[in-house]
Formats: structure tokens, sequence, C-alpha cells
């Protein structure tokens, strides 16, 4: 799976608002600039995210945007969801829409439909302020062969 921009940039501008912007609103010019995002596409980005609730804006001299609510109660996949990010790993629209396959689901339809269900669980469970703090290791994923941080080997 490859999240296009939407998702991406989203995330980005919104991590960078909840790191920067609580002393008041920022500009989308300065999030732009800092994050290396075009303006006229954040500015899309945002008309979704304040009607999705997730920003506010700010008219005035000291105008911008900021958090419509705490960072650490906006989860990563409401802003997905707010800018319309897909996050199917299938190429199928589901049981009731077109299938994988012509009459048929594909062969590996189970796997990257858990995958997705996976996906989608991690970041709904993963916030903003989790972003900009770092994600904690117990929503990290565990390789084969790494030991959890937390465990001893005594």
């Amino acid at each position: 799976m490859e999240l296009n921009t939407r998702g991406r940039y989203a995330v980005t501008a919104m991590a960078d608002l909840a790191r920067y912007g609580a002393d008041g609103a920022l500009a989308l010019p300065v999030i732009a600039e800092r994050q290396q995002i075009s303006l006229a596409y954040l500015e899309q980005l945002f008309l979704k995210l304040r009607r999705a609730g997730l920003v506010e804006s700010a008219r005035g001299r000291a105008g911008g945007y900021r958090l419509g609510r705490p960072a650490s109660s906006i989860t990563v996949a409401e802003v997905m969801a707010a800018v319309e990010e897909d996050i199917r790993m299938t190429r199928c629209h589901g049981e009731l829409e077109k299938p994988c396959m012509v009459g048929q689901r594909c062969l590996t339809h189970g796997l990257w439909d858990a995958l997705g269900d996976h996906i989608a669980a991690f970041l709904e469970s993963v916030t903003l302020q989790e972003v900009i703090d770092g994600i904690p290791p117990g929503k990290q994923a565990v390789r084969v062969g790494i030991l959890p941080v937390n465990v001893s080997t005594e």
C-alpha cells in the first residue's frame, strides 16, 4: 500500500499545527514553508479538515488555523478520513461492490483485507500528540528477532 499525498500531507500539516500552534493560530504559509508543501494544496486540505471539525480558522492579523480539539484526542485515522484518504489494501470495494477479479475474489484477498484492518486499527490508535512526541514502544511493530525495548534477556 502506498498512501497518496493527500493523507501524508494532511497528517504532516496537522502534526506541525499540533507542535507549533500551542500559542495561537498558525498561518498556512508558515506550515507550507516549514513542511515544504504547496500552499494551494494545503488550502484544499484545510478546507476539508475544517469541515470535519479538526481545525478552526481564525481571522485577522494573527489569523490562521488552530486545532479543533487537543492533539491527544485527534487520531491519524480521523485526519486521513477528513481528507478522504483511503487505506484499503485490496482492489475491490467490498463484497457487495465490484469484486477483485471478474466474478470472484483474488487468491490473496483475505491477506490484504486483514492487513488493511491492522493498518486501520493502528491509525485509529495513534493520536497527533503521539506523532509529535514519538510513537510509544507498545504501539510499534514487533519484528521477528528483535526484542521489544522493555524486555529483559536475563
